[in-house]
């Protein structure tokens, strides 16, 4: 990472942390057991700066890349401090038999931090 990715990184690793932590709290809530089930690390992530057109700042832009070069997730984390953070999971569902587990995702600004998994019925 150069320099200024750096920075912005550790200007916001606790909130990822909270984050993260948040991530893995929505996907017990659905059932899935936290042993069995595991989220890549946010060190993991490929990052770099972009520029964001609506106000010019430089945003925090990350990405889980998978073994085979396929994308795991996204990272966002603007300069006024909102942000956005999603990891696939494609899982079945622990409970809902027609019902599988595309991702996780969480947005907010600071330490609001909201979350929700996105449930899509089953191919047939």
């Amino acid at each position: 990472m150069s320099d200024a990715v750096t920075r912005r990184y550790l200007a916001v690793r606790g909130l990822l942390d909270a984050v993260m932590q948040q991530l893995h709290e929505t996907l017990q809530n659905e059932g899935f057991d936290p042993k069995a089930f595991a989220l890549s690390p946010p060190e993991e992530a490929l990052y770099r700066l972009e520029k964001d057109p609506s106000n010019g700042e430089y945003s925090l832009v990350g990405d889980w890349i998978g073994e085979h070069g396929n994308k795991l997730g996204s990272l966002l984390f603007h300069a006024d401090g909102s942000f956005f953070v999603e990891h696939d999971v494609v899982q079945p569902h622990p409970s809902k038999r027609r019902w599988f587990v595309e991702a996780v995702n969480a947005w907010g600004k600071g330490g609001n931090i909201k979350a929700e998994s996105r449930l899509l019925p089953m191919p047939e």
